[in-house]
């Protein structure tokens, strides 16, 4: 294990660029980032024209700002997205272009913000890149999501440690999780997702037609469509450069048939969404559609983010991860979907990803639909994993196979 910071932060910035969008000559990268990380995104910067980028375009966020924004702003520019917005992230990606997003809002940004304000700006962004994000969940480009620690947030995720020993400590939870304390970082991901592949095709060829979930306060059957597919660790663009969506990841997914959810699911982790947490909450599901729903805390945010749209009643991802997971196994609690989804099975409210059926790459949305993957502005994951829960595998002739017992792999 690598003891330098310094040697870790680089490593870690390695990775995003040749494991996470695997930057290749000549192509445009664009960064999303918070003023927290600025030397985050230099290092990555310096990275990728190393590495042959064209031009890397780097768009920075401020929690400061935001918050001021959601405080000061009129009622009525909240269901306004920039036009130049969308047409810079089309444009780029019509280029080929690499998108590459630096995670660092603390989890509750917006706080006592009105709920109306946070659901129109999130249906708004939604409506406005709703074909960025059809071109994003059906691999037409590389991307991938990391994160980096910002003050606010490591203080909600390490309280009990004194202020200056906080985000330092974050980091090192994140070196944890993405491996970059390894001597070779790059080559335990191959391995890793070699893995990760092996577990996917072995779903993929067993054809389950229903999924049972049994654990305390669920009870839930979930049909998947005819064809799916099951994937998980890495992907590959249309040009068939591979790419790493998520740093970390411990999941294997596919999509549901979006009428075929049917009982009852509680979460087991605190839900960040909005700038809002979600906790303690329950959805009850009839041929699908989510019917009733309770939060100890969120419940107006939980409230806004089913009703963003008809597809957000219903479910778009189906991800199984062990309860013996690195992250999991770490104890921590992010406050972060990114690695809470990672320590957990979830569930995705809303749009499915058209790679997980087959043909899907090429569908149009109203093709997925038909196909049974569910359409949506939005995609939200919530846990719901723990190590009581057990999940069986059902055949279209009616065996039942065990696919997970007290929250790990039974095969």
């Amino acid at each position: 294990m690598l003891s330098s910071f310094n040697t870790k932060l680089l490593n870690y910035a390695e990775l995003a660029v040749k494991v996470g969008v695997n930057i290749q000559k000549d192509q445009y990268l664009y960064i999303s980032c918070s003023t927290d990380n600025l030397e985050l995104a230099r290092i990555i910067t310096t990275i990728a024209y190393e590495q042959g980028a064209k031009q890397v375009f780097v768009d920075f966020a401020d929690d400061v700002l935001t918050r001021t924004r959601y405080e000061k702003a009129p009622q009525n520019s909240f269901d306004f997205f920039p036009p130049w917005k969308i047409q810079e992230r089309e444009w780029l990606a019509e280029q080929g272009a690499a998108f590459l997003s630096i995670m660092s809002q603390s989890p509750d940004l917006l706080k006592g913000i009105e709920h109306t304000r946070i659901a129109a700006s999130q249906k708004a962004s939604g409506e406005a890149l709703r074909n960025y994000y059809n071109l994003l969940q059906a691999d037409k480009f590389s991307w991938t999501v990391i994160a980096a620690p910002s003050p606010k947030w490591a203080a909600i995720v390490f309280p009990h440690l004194p202020k200056e020993e906080q985000v330092i400590a974050l980091w090192e939870a994140i070196f944890d999780a993405t491996r970059a304390k390894l001597e070779n970082p790059v080559a335990a991901w191959a391995e890793h997702n070699q893995q990760l592949g092996s577990k996917a095709q072995y779903l993929t060829a067993k054809r389950y037609q229903t999924l049972h979930y049994t654990a305390p306060g669920t009870d839930l059957t979930v049909t998947l469509p005819e064809g799916h597919l099951w994937a998980g660790g890495g992907s590959a663009n249309t040009q068939g450069h591979a790419f790493m969506p998520n740093m970390p990841t411990e999941e294997i997914f596919t999509a549901p048939l979006k009428t075929g959810v049917n009982g009852y699911v509680s979460s087991t982790k605190p839900l960040s969404y909005g700038g809002n947490i979600i906790d303690r909450f329950k959805l009850t599901f009839e041929n699908g559609r989510i019917i009733d729903f309770e939060a100890e805390q969120g419940q107006d945010i939980l409230a806004a983010l089913i009703g963003t749209d008809e597809g957000s009643h219903y479910l778009g991802e189906v991800a199984l991860v062990p309860h013996n997971s690195p992250i999991s196994q770490s104890n921590l609690l992010f406050y972060n979907t990114l690695f809470d989804e990672n320590a957990s099975n979830h569930f995705a409210i809303g749009r499915a990803y058209a790679f997980c059926i087959e043909g899907g790459k090429t569908m149009s949305s109203e093709e997925l639909l038909e196909n049974g993957l569910n359409q949506s502005l939005t995609h939200v994951d919530f846990m719901i994993g723990s190590g009581q829960m057990n999940i069986d595998g059902i055949t279209a002739d009616g065996q039942v196979e065990p696919i997970f017992r007290d929250g790990n792999w039974a095969f």
